[in-house]
């Protein structure tokens, strides 16, 4: 006879019941064909395992030995098995997950992490912080899963983008600013009273989102903006803000880096730009641990927009 697993299982039942009847009815199966399996092992081992009572049975030495071994054995078997089903369900793995700079200063994002986290505990996560280009060509050579991005894509045929959620964007000024020093109602400045300003840029290669967001705003204001010099990052054109070299419009969570030598103040008019915030990943993604990165992430979204506070509660879907 060519051992299998459920051999083992019988003699542990048999050994742990310490009666053969009783096992064969814990394991659903008849008497007799139980005693004949165990007999078959002995056989198989040319070793006895069981002394036979009157009442039952009880372990040899050579009996307890192969107790120990068939539990470790059956314990490492339904351990593998569990851990590949876990996989297939997407609750462990890998995950590697791009962040623009701008992304971490949105509430939403470390919320939605610690979601994930919570819900899928046994995947390891991994954070990278890199620009708009190099996600890209990340995602495209599978190094990356996923990324938080801003800018729109160009090339929808392979890559999904989710959009999550928009927000205003604002203006930096330089705190000694005439317009940062204004004192009137709630302290928002219409975009047509920055037409004289020189705005320093998100270089656009690096950041076209933010740099056509500011074009477009400033053009339906009536006005074509004076650019001054080029920051390859948000905190670069902040900290150019921050000297006096001109003002910047940034999203609205960039309100949360305090900064010496800048204030922000709202925007208000018709005019007033946006900036969305997507979750950008592979078209046809067949891993299951970012298909629910990608769901978890979304919903989270939803309750975020309802309930920009608390964010909303969180569960894992099936």
């Amino acid at each position: 006879m060519a051992m299998e697993l459920r051999h083992l299982r019988h003699f542990v039942a048999v050994a742990e019941e310490g009666h053969i009847t009783r096992a064969a009815e814990r394991l659903g199966i008849q008497q007799p064909p139980l005693s004949q399996r165990i007999k078959a092992i002995e056989t198989e081992l040319d070793v006895q395992l069981f002394r036979r009572k009157a009442r039952g049975v009880e372990l040899t030495e050579a009996g307890r030995v192969f107790l120990d071994r068939a539990r470790a054995t059956l314990a490492q078997y339904d351990g593998a098995f569990e851990a590949t089903r876990s996989a297939a369900r997407g609750e462990q793995g890998r995950l590697c997950v791009g962040i623009m700079p701008t992304a971490p200063f949105h509430p939403f994002v470390p919320f939605a992490i610690r979601a994930f986290r919570a819900a899928f505990p046994l995947v390891s996560l991994t954070l990278d912080e890199c620009l708009r280009k190099e996600a890209l060509e990340r995602l495209r050579n599978n190094q990356m899963d996923v990324a938080f991005l801003r800018a729109p894509l160009a090339e929808p045929q392979s890559l999904v983008v989710n959009p999550l959620l928009v927000e205003p964007m604002v203006v930096a000024l330089p705190s000694d600013h005439v317009l940062a020093q204004r004192d009137r109602g709630d302290g928002a400045i219409s975009l047509k009273d920055l037409a004289g300003e020189t705005f320093i840029i998100y270089a656009r290669q690096l950041g076209p989102a933010f740099y056509e967001a500011t074009m477009a705003a400033c053009l339906k204001a009536g006005f074509s903006p004076r650019l001054g010099q080029e920051a390859p990052r948000i905190t670069s054109a902040l900290s150019l803000v921050a000297v006096g070299l001109g003002i910047s419009l940034v999203p609205a969570c960039m309100q949360r880096m305090t900064m010496d030598g800048i204030a922000y103040r709202r925007l208000k008019g018709a005019s007033q730009p946006k900036a969305v915030l997507n979750l950008t990943s592979r078209r046809g993604e067949p891993s299951p641990v970012v298909r629910n990165f990608v769901s978890l992430v979304r919903r989270a979204a939803q309750n975020f927009r309802r309930d920009p506070e608390k964010g909303g509660t969180i569960r894992r879907s099936g």
